[in-house]
């Protein structure tokens, strides 16, 4: 059996760390879905979904790590923003987070670690942007 639900995002900040979480939880219930795994994927080329911890301290952590140390938001500094683009560096920082993850399912719950959280990065954001969810699994 799957089940398949989009999420929509427009972020007011160019940069946000999104926990979805209980948005995923609520369409794993809704799919019935007692054991398998759901998939979780941003739909876009300079967004990220990823497993962590949902600290603040932490999340300033991860955008001050993409900023310094991965990809700086400097324009000229990147071939690909001659094209008129000006978002190679949230590209970067997609490739780096990566655009998905596979969570279990095990009766009819997600099953993750005891701090984990599902989470959307977006890194360009500030316009309409979608999430996957992809439920698979055996239904009770």
């Amino acid at each position: 059996m799957t089940h398949t639900h989009y999420l929509w995002f427009e972020t007011k900040r160019r940069q946000e760390i999104i926990d979805i979480t209980d948005d995923v939880a609520e369409q794993v219930r809704l799919s019935g879905v007692r054991e398998g795994f759901v998939l979780v994927s941003a739909m876009h080329i300079s967004a990220s979904v990823f497993v962590n911890d949902h600290e603040s301290g932490l999340w300033h952590d991860i955008l001050q790590w993409l900023e310094g140390t991965i990809a700086p938001w400097d324009p000229p500094r990147y071939l690909h923003n001659e094209t008129g683009e000006d978002n190679a560096a949230a590209h970067l920082r997609s490739l780096t987070v990566g655009h998905e993850v596979i969570v279990p399912i095990t009766a009819g719950r997600l099953d993750l670690g005891p701090w984990q959280r599902v989470f959307y990065g977006e890194w360009d954001g500030q316009r309409r942007k979608r999430v996957i969810i992809k439920v698979m699994g055996e239904a009770a």
